[in-house]
């Protein structure tokens, strides 16, 4: 069973920053490419960050220049550091990683940008 356990959300003001952290083990960890995505009430969800095993990463448009996503290797987790944070950032954010052709979700953490 794969299990992701996202953690870091909360509410902060505009401008503000944030950093969540997504756990799993360390076969998951170190196998595949970890992804965080957001859903934002009435919109579809959408890719955030991604970063391979070998460390290459790739950004939606809308975050580029203010969120990094970045590995452990010691802790087995991924974190996305969130800086410069708008009003539109607010979302619930998502882990996830595909196994073969299946993709496993994390429960999602609640960010807030609201002054």
């Amino acid at each position: 069973q794969v299990q992701l356990v996202e953690s870091g959300g909360g509410l902060v003001q505009p401008g503000g920053s944030l950093r969540l952290s997504c756990a799993t083990s360390r076969s998951i960890f170190s196998g595949y490419t970890m992804n965080w995505y957001r859903q934002a009430p009435g919109n579809q969800r959408e890719l955030v960050a991604r970063i391979t095993i070998g460390g290459s990463t790739n950004y939606g448009d809308s975050v580029k220049g203010r969120f990094t996503i970045s590995r452990d290797n010691a802790k087995n987790t991924v974190y996305l550091q969130m800086n410069n944070l708008k009003p539109d950032d607010t979302a619930v954010y998502y882990c996830k990683t595909r196994v073969g052709l299946v993709d496993y979700w994390g429960q999602g953490t609640q960010v807030t940008v609201s002054s």
